[in-house]
């Protein structure tokens, strides 16, 4: 989910801030729950270490680490923490930041029996904040300076993911929950939506850091699924595609078509791209 914090706006699904540049961006989709059976950031990964540096423990966190030590693996731009406690994370958030952890719950409840995806252990809220509490899944996100250096097996992790999101049979998605997320969005501003043939299940945020990857380099799962729409998957490839030069520099975005097996289409690339960057 995303959003600076120079405005906010009132929490619910779909609620969007204006955009901020690129790297912003991609400093603040590093996901909440990317860590698998990690402890500690990715090697060189500073944007982590600085966003984690200088936050408070809210109390739900030491309640639920039952006298342990909670480990703060992340901190967004507005303010929301997310913690690792042995094999479960915690994800707290404020209200006030317009991100609603009930849309990402019910997303993670439908999917997670079909796709390996964080399982809801606890959720909760006290009015001001909310929290969502999931397990761990094995591996770790397909960044750092470990998949730099294999940057192929990466790639070809993050396209086997997508593929499985995208064959989930969609039968019976919740009606609504497209509507909701930017993936369903049609602004007069950029023309007619390309015609969708074939409609799939939409991760709604493939950038590269929602895929956990093991030490093999095999795919294991994907998170952060607040987003999920009923869609045409260029909505996917579209923005994996652009987060591949944010993570693993410029040049390997037609590695990943061809992990996926498709042709580009330039003309939903385009589209996509730049809905996501209007609408999310």
């Amino acid at each position: 989910m995303r959003g600076p914090a120079c405005e906010i706006l009132m929490a619910r699904c779909g609620a969007r801030a204006p955009r901020a540049d690129a790297e912003v961006h991609r400093r603040r989709e590093l996901p909440s729950l990317l860590r698998g059976y990690q402890s500690d950031p990715a090697p060189g990964d500073h944007a982590v270490e600085q966003a984690i540096a200088g936050s408070e423990v809210p109390p739900i966190a030491h309640a639920l680490a039952g006298g342990r030590e909670p480990e703060l693996v992340w901190r967004n731009e507005l303010g929301g923490l997310t913690f690792r406690i042995d094999d479960r994370f915690l994800k707290w958030n404020p209200r006030s930041t317009g991100i609603d952890l009930e849309c990402e719950r019910e997303r993670l409840e439908w999917v997670a029996t079909r796709h390996p995806a964080p399982h809801v252990i606890d959720h909760g809220t006290d009015g001001a904040t909310q929290w969502l509490l999931t397990e761990a899944l094995p591996g770790g996100s397909a960044i750092g300076d470990q998949w730099r250096a294999r940057r192929s097996e990466a790639i070809h992790a993050i396209a086997t993911g997508l593929k499985a999101i995208h064959a989930v049979p969609i039968h019976d998605f919740p009606h609504g929950w497209t509507a909701q997320v930017w993936v369903g969005r049609q602004p007069r501003s950029l023309g007619p939506r390309p015609p969708i043939d074939a409609p799939v299940l939409v991760h709604g945020d493939a950038c590269a850091p929602n895929t956990l990857i093991s030490e093999a380099g095999v795919w294991t799962g994907n998170v952060d699924f607040g987003d999920l729409a009923v869609g045409d998957r260029w909505a996917d490839l579209a923005v994996a595609s652009l987060s591949l030069d944010w993570n693993f520099g410029e040049g390997h975005q037609s590695k990943l078509f061809d992990a996926y097996g498709i042709a580009p289409d330039e003309e939903r690339i385009r589209y996509y791209r730049s809905l996501w960057h209007q609408e999310s």
